[in-house]
């Protein structure tokens, strides 16, 4: 299997490029984003590209993957709702439109969050912003396409958040979060989790649809 990673240097984007890297039926990782990821892996190929709302430039690197995995994102945090759509909905799919054209055989797995909003229509701006993208890429021809929405993710084997907020959180909250992961399954999971469940996915194939946080957690099985 060949994998095309958004967001690698990111909490999520990181375990998710872990569990590549662990899986043996993963042969290539190739990783996109605006700063470099400094991981040094012979599995690995690494584009830096700064303007991540047109990939033009780099699409004949694009061609002859299997998945998608799109763990980009921001938080809302001081945002305007233009300011956020702009980079939630607008590099999302113009990620997801190079490569539905490129690749149409492919899964594309995308990262959204509990209580998003499929109607468009909410009070909260982040949950219309990415319920507005999730629409969206359901509606291109890829052979699989997912949306992924985590509740609290907890950051496993040395991965931290690259927000302040969230980095106090989970230093805050990191023996109650693990706690919570057997108490309350369904609202915890780990980034490890959501790598191997994404893998799972992409082995999958076919199909599309919204996974909840439960649904993450049963396909992406125990922590090791």
């Amino acid at each position: 299997m060949k994998v095309i990673l958004f967001g690698a240097t990111g909490m999520v984007g990181a375990g998710v490029l872990r569990e590549c890297l662990l899986d043996p039926e993963v042969e290539q990782v190739l990783t996109v984003g605006r700063n470099a990821s400094g991981i040094q892996q012979a599995k690995v190929r690494e584009i830096v590209h700064r303007n991540l709302m047109d990939l033009a430039a780099i699409e004949g690197e694009l061609r002859g993957y299997d998945a998608c995995f799109f763990c980009l994102g921001v938080t809302s945090l001081g945002m305007t709702e233009s300011e956020y759509r702009k980079v939630t909905y607008g590099i999302t799919m113009e990620a997801a439109e190079t490569l539905s054209r490129l690749n149409p055989g492919m899964t594309f797995v995308y990262v959204s969050g509990a209580g998003t909003d499929s109607s468009e229509q909410g009070r909260v701006m982040w949950a219309r912003v990415k319920g507005a993208t999730e629409n969206a890429l359901l509606r291109l021809p890829f052979n699989s396409a997912y949306m992924f929405r985590p509740g609290v993710i907890q950051p496993l084997h040395g991965i931290r958040s690259k927000t302040r907020l969230y980095q106090f959180f989970y230093g805050l909250t990191g023996p109650l979060l693990t706690l919570g992961r057997r108490w309350f399954p369904k609202y915890v999971t780990t980034t490890e989790q959501v790598g191997r469940a994404m893998l799972a996915i992409a082995r999958r194939g076919g199909g599309r649809g919204v996974l909840e946080s439960a649904d993450i957690g049963a396909l992406g099985g125990k922590n090791r």
